[in-house]
């Protein structure tokens, strides 16, 4: 399966790797990308992986989620053999606010 990342989920990836980086350093920040590109293959293999996300059940399409490392959340669709990574947020932050900016 091809895997598409949308615009802000590369940033949301990116802002929460560059924290890392900060607070615990660049080993920190490469084993949380390690972990990013793990479960990207993981979904290529089993894209229904991720469980049904309750905080986008009125969308037109079926949003699933997973987490990473605890602190991360990844959200994405299937859309035939495509997967798109729709956002990449914190999970300390409010999820409704992070919701409502898909």
């Amino acid at each position: 399966m091809r895997v598409i990342w949308q615009a802000p989920a590369k940033k949301g990836r990116d802002n929460i790797a560059d924290y890392v980086c900060r607070q615990f350093g660049i080993k920190r920040k490469t084993r949380f990308l390690q972990q990013v590109r793990h479960t990207i293959e993981m979904l290529r293999h089993s894209p229904n992986l991720g469980s049904i996300d309750p905080l986008f059940a009125d969308r037109p399409f079926a949003y699933r989620s997973i987490i990473i490392n605890g602190l991360s959340k990844l959200v994405y669709r299937v859309e035939g053999d495509v997967i798109h990574i729709v956002a990449f947020w914190d999970t300390r932050q409010e999820p409704t606010t992070q919701a409502g900016r898909l």
